[in-house]
């Protein structure tokens, strides 16, 4: 499909002395954001945020709550005023500009329907603010709920519609304007786990077939990773890193990022040695070889490591028997099956509590040897 065949320019929006831009008056090489900061009082809910954002990008902001994501989707859509920075598409400054007058498409976490509207007046509520021509109005309307395959129900009000159509109806209003950007507030958050996933496989789809810039505010890293092109990861306002989801998942630049990014072991051990990338640790009990992410000069040092990248099997020794570096010994705590594997609480014998995840049955009470690659136990400086 063709993205700018559907949808023409958007009108003069209600009370504006200019028509809004259209996506097509609208095409852009980059969206800037340089340095936007946003304060309340004397608090920074976002600090000097810079980006580079090429078109056609899917871009994930990614944080736990009050992190500045939602703050920074606001700045950057001009419902909120920065108090520091600037965003430009290209060389056109817009940070000064009324939300409007910067014709992007917005997907809210509560989808923002009319309920007394049915669904072609929904997705084409924007169009008639515009004043666009009736004719253009349907025709942009039948593409838009086309691409969102929602034909079958445009007649029918949202009351009628379960949550993922009506997130879909949502996203249908947002591109109909055809926007050079789209940007979504979490969007999936009420829906349950089922729809969360045929959501996403939808939403792309659609970045895929329309091929429009999109941020993508998310606390959940699984959708960041499925979704994005780039991830933005933020923590009391402020970025902790940005690149490729493959980058994030396997080199997080900080203990911050490998929180959120699923590294559920975090141990402060002593740092024995460093041999070229190669950290050497003691503590609890435990004796691990992993890889330095960051120049290591004191005597501790912080280690994260993942539940999957934990192998599990059956204990084959006697209690007090030595074993090799990054090979520990335990017992299940605490067992949960998830279908395909288990996660389990692996208590070791030194009193640590360490998480793994196999699809070996495990059963609480289990006698287990754990094993890890040093590849995959990252070393941090504690600071």
């Amino acid at each position: 499909m063709n993205p700018s065949a559907p949808f023409s320019a958007a009108g003069e929006s209600s009370g504006s002395k200019k028509p809004a831009p259209s996506g097509r008056e609208q095409n852009f090489q980059q969206l800037r954001i340089e340095k936007i900061s946003r304060n309340f009082g004397a608090t920074a809910a976002l600090a000097a945020l810079d980006l580079t954002i090429r078109s056609g990008e899917f871009i994930a902001l990614l944080g736990p709550s009050g992190c500045g994501k939602s703050t920074a989707l606001n700045c950057i859509a001009g419902l909120l005023p920065l108090t520091g920075g600037t965003i430009w598409l290209d060389e056109r400054r817009i940070d000064q500009l009324r939300p409007e007058r910067r014709g992007f498409g917005m997907v809210f976490q509560n989808y923002a329907l009319f309920p007394h509207l049915t669904v072609r007046r929904n997705v084409g509520f924007g169009l008639k603010m515009r004043g666009i021509p009736g004719n253009e109005i349907r025709r942009r309307v039948d593409a838009a709920l086309e691409l969102v395959q929602l034909q079958a129900h445009a007649d029918k009000l949202p009351g009628r519609l379960s949550g993922g159509q009506q997130q879909r109806v949502a996203i249908a209003r947002a591109i109909v304007i055809e926007p050079p950007v789209i940007l979504m507030d979490e969007p999936l958050s009420n829906l349950d786990a089922k729809l969360r996933l045929e959501m996403r496989a939808e939403i792309k789809r659609i970045h895929r077939d329309l091929g429009r810039t999109t941020i993508y505010v998310t606390h959940d890293q699984d959708e960041a990773l499925s979704l994005a092109d780039r991830i933005v990861v933020l923590n009391d306002g402020r970025t902790q890193q940005i690149g490729p989801p493959e980058e994030l998942y396997a080199k997080p630049a900080n203990l911050q990022v490998a929180r959120f990014m699923g590294y559920r072991n975090i141990l402060e051990l002593d740092l024995e040695r460093v041999e070229g990338s190669f950290a050497f640790l003691a503590g609890s009990g435990l004796q691990l070889q992993g890889i330095a992410q960051e120049c290591l000069t004191s005597k501790r040092a912080v280690i994260a490591i993942r539940p999957d990248d934990i192998a599990i099997e059956p204990a084959q020794r006697k209690i007090n028997e030595a074993h090799p570096r990054n090979v520990i010994f335990g017992q299940a705590e605490l067992v949960e099956y998830c279908g395909r594997d288990y996660l389990v609480d692996v208590l070791a014998e030194s009193g640590v509590l360490l998480h793994a995840r196999t699809p070996r049955r495990i059963v609480t009470g289990d006698r287990l040897r754990l094993a890890v690659s040093p590849e995959r136990v990252l070393a941090f400086s504690p600071a």
